[in-house]
């Protein structure tokens, strides 16, 4: 199953134990009430087979045909470069005979990349109500600021805070800078304290943003697909605006705590926040939830490993000698792996390095043993040394040398040597 398929065979599971309605689970999986109700009656029916998505590994039965797609853009091509999708279609239509809708022409012209959104006007924005449930939005984001007021000559630093959307409980932790190390490390140490949340809401920054080209996911990114949670990239400051202001309530409150207390350094703040303030804060301004009934957050269990999910995830090839390239190390992949044949062409290993700088080698699901080596291994097989090049060649001076010429000129013993005219005889008494 895929992991929108297990999310809703959680989620049925939860409305078979009564815990939530079939609204509820509409709303929670973004699907209409019937459609709910469907799902639930083929759930009952064929149990967790009867949630697999029908049309697994069919085309859609109004997919259009590629000759009619080819044939489209190459008069796109030929004919209405740089034109609109809609002004497209008319003409295509009218001048061309090509029915084609305005929807499939623009799909069809992002996928050649013939045509770029365009900028458009800023839309009007209402205030969004708080979700319903704990666990179901998390807001997370980090606020760069002057936090220890230059004592002990410390420097600016970054606290990461997450807040429950429906409750608004917070949690928080500092670290040097926004990165992605810091923001695997805050959203783990949530996820152990409460649980997953269904969704989380963060800005555009470079950590979490896919790339604008590819569509590639980041590495943060990732891992919140692997673990089931929605990653949800906010359009403006004022879209996640519950932790902007918390930002701004923690940036007045917790600084002159931190005052008090002659807080200097990173660890000490830690040391506060988990020493209570972050409890008073949450028992001073935390709200019920509109639904109490249940917790959406996932409890993390023994066989989710957050600290595998939440690292680097990276793909390297393997060379012929068994080696791996790794941020200018070598890791050289056991001689018990030899069935793999993994330095096969198109065949790669996935490394997996920890937070705490602990690397894994896996290929299809197995872990590698490995020992870093610091340069490359000899090439096997039972090749001969080869000799040295020795140049026992005779030299010849070329027809224009000094000794052909007539002119004087050192022998090669350091003596003056005879003519080249003279006869041989004198040269050898000479």
């Amino acid at each position: 199953m895929s992991v929108a398929e297990r999310k809703r065979l959680e989620v049925f599971g939860r409305v078979r134990d009564g815990e939530v309605s079939v609204a509820e689970a509409a709303a929670l999986l973004g699907v209409s009430e019937r459609q709910a109700w469907r799902l639930k009656a083929r759930y009952v029916r064929e149990g967790d087979g009867g949630l697999v998505h029908r049309l697994r590994g069919r085309a859609s039965n109004r997919k259009t045909g590629d000759a009619v797609r080819s044939a489209v853009l190459k008069l796109y091509r030929g004919k209405y470069a740089g034109w609109g999708p809609t002004l497209a279609c008319e003409y295509l239509s009218k001048e061309d005979g090509r029915d084609v809708s305005h929807d499939t022409l623009l799909r069809w012209l992002r996928e050649e990349g013939l045509f770029e959104r365009r900028r458009k006007r800023g839309r009007h924005r209402a205030r969004r109500p708080r979700r319903e449930r704990r666990g179901e939005l998390v807001q997370m984001d980090g606020s760069w600021h002057d936090w220890f007021e230059g004592r002990g000559g410390a420097a600016w630093c970054c606290l990461m805070v997450l807040v429950d959307d429906a409750t608004g409980r917070t949690f928080a932790r500092f670290y040097d800078r926004e990165t992605l190390a810091a923001a695997f490390d805050v959203f783990g140490r949530y996820a152990r304290a409460y649980g997953l949340p269904r969704a989380l809401y963060v800005d555009k920054a470079g950590t979490y943003r896919p790339d604008p080209d590819t569509g590639e996911p980041t590495q943060f990114g990732r891992a919140m697909a692997g673990l089931g949670v929605e990653l949800i990239l906010a359009n403006s400051p004022q879209a996640k605006g519950r932790v902007e202001r918390k930002n701004g309530t923690l940036q007045d409150r917790l600084v002159k705590e931190m005052r008090l207390r002659g807080v200097s350094d990173i660890a000490s703040g830690n040391k506060v926040l988990e020493g209570g303030f972050l409890d008073g804060l949450n028992g001073r301004f935390c709200i019920e939830p509109a639904k109490k009934r249940a917790d959406l957050h996932r409890k993390v269990t023994a066989a989710t490993k957050l600290d595998e999910v939440l690292c680097v995830h990276e793909g390297r090839a393997v060379a012929r000698d068994w080696c791996v390239q790794w941020r200018g190390r070598l890791l050289q992949v056991d001689e018990r792996h030899a069935p793999l044949d993994l330095p096969r062409p198109g065949r790669r290993v996935g490394v997996i390095e920890k937070l705490d700088g602990t690397v894994l080698l896996r290929y299809a699901g197995q872990d590698l043993s490995w020992r870093e080596v610091s340069r490359r291994p000899p090439r096997p097989g039972n090749r001969k040394p080869k000799k040295p090049i020795v140049n026992n060649k005779r030299w010849k001076p070329p027809a224009d040398h000094p000794f052909r010429r007539g002119n004087a000129c050192v022998s090669r013993r350091g003596g003056l040597g005879g003519y080249a005219s003279d006869p041989p005889a004198a040269r050898r008494k000479d």
